[in-house]
This record gives structure tokens, sequence and C-alpha cells, in this order.
């Protein structure tokens, strides 16, 4: 309803002889307690009117109406001005714009960005927080292909270090050699038995050390299996063969892992760096800070950058030995990075207990006369909370996300065969739906939320065909594409005698799809357009509950406009789904 904006400057003009800026008329919906589909704010245009706010309203709406065929009414709730936009105007809108082909497809803007997600250390499975990482970067990539960007999509594993040493040490001592095909163990699961292991193990000798005597922290410093392991960490440094050669073997049975776990969750990446790569990068960058002065070197040897003036600390960013920290790698692949792909914003999907870091990296970055450190995000997200008791994890501490997956495809299959509709699906398909049905289910649940709030997730009340669930906006789209096969339907577009309000009110909600998909773009957050989707679904319900029967009306315009309606409804969720990685079936 752009044409609005033009007219009321017209108006303002015709009336106040005074010119006002475009940006300065405020437009919103129009509350349902009133009538009309428009509202224009009019208590900046006081300043020009010299009037209250309710005069000059309706100065602006007896103009509207006498000179624009499309505003049919006004009325004046205070300061603000309610219009009425003619049938007319929303079914051209209907049957020109949003039947249309390209409707809510961004042309490409020539911009780039990287989303870097996952990021997952090569000792263990992965888990619920990693879950919600996965899907809020995967869906955030998607949204912002939508919305016209080139996207790169990075996953930076952490793959060496300490923690892979002790899952590597503690095979080494009582693996007796069993892999994964030997144990029928997925490669990540087998590598986080043995992290387990050693941190049993470990607490033993930790145990034995304090009965001697020994303080805690003497004690998990005497520790002989953390002395072992940190031996071990250094051979890797130093290539020795052997200890590469068993680090190699691990890793490859944990990504064969982790690619089932990506496959299942139906996430990608177009590239991965691996800190075995990367964990010597920044000390270049370290040099080139300490020449323009960024950086300070202590008495020690030690380089430090002094960030108290920004309301930060002094962070450290090479240790006294010339060794290297994670702010010092992580300055060094943020370098590479642009290197490599010149994207105009990187965004990083990271936990919200690396804010301080991130603001500390990116303000570096600045410091260091890095242009293209402005185009640099945190997208931090809070943590995932279970209702205790409803799920236990193999390890005990950590919901496994394997077995999340598993446990949300069987539920979906005991709530589907409940319902007693897919009796005549070929066993193939059923076990196809119910996986759509529960994999949907857990990713609306965790992406409905915005990401920077904490969430509980209770996976029996998410696979639910009521209320604001995946399955119930699934279930939508299957009803309407089996209205449409039993219809024959085919795209005409059609002038009904008259649109009902609950037509009204769903042209007006589909016309609204391209600017959602531009909020949650520029918010970096599927959760706008999750709720946008479920509302739409909802309206779709009150429609088909408001005209039955549309099968057993006679062909005509009446129900072809209601077919087109169930049809773009249908297009819409089944586009908008996409974007948050979940498949809408046609049948359910």
């Amino acid at each position: 309803m752009n044409f609005i904006i033009a007219e009321t400057q017209k108006a303002i003009f015709e009336l106040y002889n005074e010119e006002i800026a475009e940006g300065v008329i405020n437009i919103q919906e129009t509350r349902k307690e009133f009538e009309g589909q428009a509202t224009i704010v009019v208590f900046p245009v006081t300043k020009i009117s010299k009037k209250s706010p309710e005069q000059t309203a309706t100065e602006i709406g007896e103009y509207l109406v006498a000179h624009v065929a499309d505003i049919t009414k006004f009325n004046v709730v205070k300061g603000f001005l309610n219009l009425s936009i003619a049938e007319s105007y929303f079914l051209d809108q209907f049957n020109n714009e949003i039947l249309a082909p390209g409707f809510g497809v961004y042309k490409p803007n020539g911009k780039k960005v990287m989303v870097e997600y996952s990021s997952p250390n090569t000792n263990k499975p992965l888990h619920l927080g990693h879950v919600r990482n996965n899907l809020l970067g995967y869906s955030v990539s998607e949204l912002l292909k939508a919305y016209g960007y080139e996207v790169v999509k990075v996953n930076l594993v952490n793959d060496r270090g300490i923690h892979i040493c002790k899952s590597m040490l503690a095979w080494q001592k009582w693996g007796h050699g069993e892999t994964p095909e030997s144990t029928g163990l997925k490669g990540d699961h087998l590598v986080g038995k043995y992290y387990v292991i050693f941190d049993k193990e470990y607490k033993k000798e930790i145990d034995a050390l304090k009965a001697e005597g020994q303080s805690e922290e003497e004690a998990k410093k005497n520790a002989p299996l953390i002395k072992e392991a940190q031996h071990m960490l250094l051979k890797w440094e130093q290539g020795d063969e052997e200890v590469v050669s068993l680090w190699k073997t691990m890793n490859e049975w944990v990504y064969a892992g982790f690619n089932i776990t990506y496959k299942n969750l139906g996430v990608d990446f177009d590239k991965f760096y691996y800190e075995s790569n990367t964990y010597l990068l920044g000390k270049d960058t370290v040099e080139e800070g300490l020449a323009k002065g960024v950086f300070f070197k202590k008495e020690d040897g030690s380089v430090w950058i002094d960030l108290t003036a920004d309301g930060l600390d002094q962070k450290l960013v090479l240790r006294a030995d010339g060794t290297s920290v994670y702010i010092t790698q992580d300055l060094g692949t943020a370098e590479m990075k642009h290197d490599d792909f010149g994207m105009d914003e990187s965004i990083y999907v990271v936990g919200n207990e690396q804010d301080y870091h991130f603001k500390v990296l990116f303000l570096i970055l600045e410091k260091l006369g890095k242009s293209w450190a402005k185009g640099l995000y945190h997208l931090s997200y809070g943590m995932v909370d279970l209702p205790n008791g409803k799920m236990k994890s193999r390890e005990g501490t950590v919901v496994d996300a394997d077995e999340l997956i598993e446990s949300m495809v069987s539920t979906a299959r005991e709530k589907t065969e409940a319902l007693g509709k897919t009796g005549d699906f070929p066993q193939e398909d059923k076990e196809e739906l119910y996986k759509n049905i529960g994999l949907g289910a857990l990713k609306y649940f965790l992406l409905k939320v915005e990401p920077k709030k904490r969430l509980l997730f209770n996976p029996a009340e998410s696979i639910d065909f009521q209320g604001n669930t995946g399955p119930f906006i699934q279930y939508t789209h299957a009803r309407i594409k089996s209205l449409l096969a039993k219809a024959n339907y085919q795209l005409v577009a059609s002038q009904p005698a008259q649109i009902l309000p609950v037509e009204l009110e769903m042209i007006l909600q589909l016309a609204k799809y391209p600017t959602e998909i531009a909020i949650a773009a520029k918010a970096y957050s599927p959760a706008s357009l999750a709720n946008y989707l479920y509302e739409l679904a909802k309206l779709f319900n009150k429609f088909y509950h408001e005209v039955p029967q549309i099968l057993k009306m006679e062909e005509g315009e009446d129900k072809q406009f209601r077919l087109n309606l169930s049809k773009k409804t249908a297009d819409m969720i089944h586009a908008g789904m996409l974007i948050l990685g979940i498949t809408s079936p046609e049948r359910m």
C-alpha cells in the first residue's frame, strides 16, 4: 500500500502548503478492533498543520476519500487515521502481484555474506546445544539467500587440542583396537565414549592423589593421565608420525558420524575450516598490531591490547613463550576467511557464553584498521533446557543429537498412527512422513523463539497437530494440497462477486510475505518468519471453516478465487518452511 504515502504527501501539501518527507509518514496495519486496513500516525504532521491530532487526521482523511478512488472511508481514533481500502485494490493486488510466480522472491543484491555455524569439537558427538546452533545457522543462511544475498556456509571444526588427545589416549589404553565397524557405534559416539572413560579414570587419579594429601588443584596438575595427554599434544605439535596417524584415524571416525547427523538434520556447508590448519594463524596479525602501536609488549615478552578505554579489559594476544591464545587464531582465521571469500558481512553463530570474546575480537580488528570488521556480527543464542527426566542421554550429562532425532521421529510415528490417517500409505512413505513431522516439530520449536532467549524444549509438546507447532503448519499444507488435488486445480485469475472479510484477511496476510522475509533477514532471526507462517496457517483454517464445501461449489469465479487463495497459502507455507529447513508433506 505504498500509494498511500505518496497520496498523503499530496494531501499535506494541498491542505497546509508544505512538503513533507516520505520517511515522516508512518503507516501501520490497522488494529483489529477498528475499521480499516491502513493507519496513518498523524502526530508528526501536527507541527505543520498547527491543529489538534484529531482535526489534522479528519482533514487528511476527508482529502484522501475525495481524491483517491481506492480509499473509500476513514475513521479517526485520537491521532490515528484509519483508512478503508477498496476491495478492488486488494483483488488487483492478489491477481497481479501475489499470484505472480516471482512473488516474495528477492533479486540478487550483489552482496556476499558468510555464515559460520556448527563448529563442533572432534572428541564427542553433537548435542542439543549444537542442534540449536545448526538449525539457526542453516535457517539464517537460507533467509539471507531468500533476501538476495550470495551466502557462504562454513564450519570451523575444533579438531586439535587437549580434548582430542584425551579421547586418543583413553582409546590407546582401554580401546583394545575397537572401531566403529567392530562395535556398530557411530564414529563420533565411539570417540565420545573414550572421552568419558578418560574423565572417569582421571577423576580416580585425582581422588587418589588427594587421599595422599595433595590439594584439588595440585592433584589435577599431577595426575599421570593429564600429563600423558599433554605429552601427546606436544608430540602431535611436533609431528610425531604415530600420534598424527591415530589423530587422523579417530577424526575420520568422528567426521563420518557428524556427516550422518548433519544429513539427518538437513544442514550443509560450502567449506570446512579446521583448527589444526588455523591454530598458528594470527601471529602475523600480532606483529602488524605491534608495528601500528595497537598492541604492546610486557616485560616478560607477552603481547597485550588495552581496551579499558572502550569499557573492556586488557587482553592477552600472544603468550610470553610465543604461543597463541584463542583470540590470536581467531584474528588470523577472520583475515583468512575474508581473503578466501571477500564477503561484505560475516556472521558467527555462537552461544551467548562467548559474547565478551566476540566484542573483543571485533574491536581489535577495527583498531587494526580492517575495513571489513564493520561487517562482522555475533549471532548470540541462549541455552536449550529440557524438562527433567524427559530424555536421558547416553552419557548422562547432555542430550545427544542423534538420540534426540530418533526420539522425535518415534514420537511422530506414535502420534500420527494414533490418528489413524496413514493406513493406506506405503511403508516407505510412512517412514519419510514420520521423519518430516518429527524433525519439523523439533526445528520449528527451536526456531520460533528469538535466538537470544534461553528456551525450554518440550519434545512431547512440540509434536502437536494443534497450536503453534511445526506439525500444525505441515498439516495445514497437506490439507490444502488434498483440496487442490480433488479440485483438479489450474491457476486462472478470477473476479469473485464479493470478497468475504476472512478472504480479505488472507490477502492481507499473504501480501506481508516479502516484508516478513526482509524483517527476519535484517534481524538474523527466523523467529518472526516462523510465527508469521503459524498465523497464516491459523488464518487458512479459519477460512476453511467459515467457507466450507469449496469443492461442492459451482464452477465459476468465486470457486476459482477461493482455490487460488488456498494455492497461494500452500505456496507461501512451503517456501517459508523450507527457509526454516522444514519439509511440508503433500499428504498427512
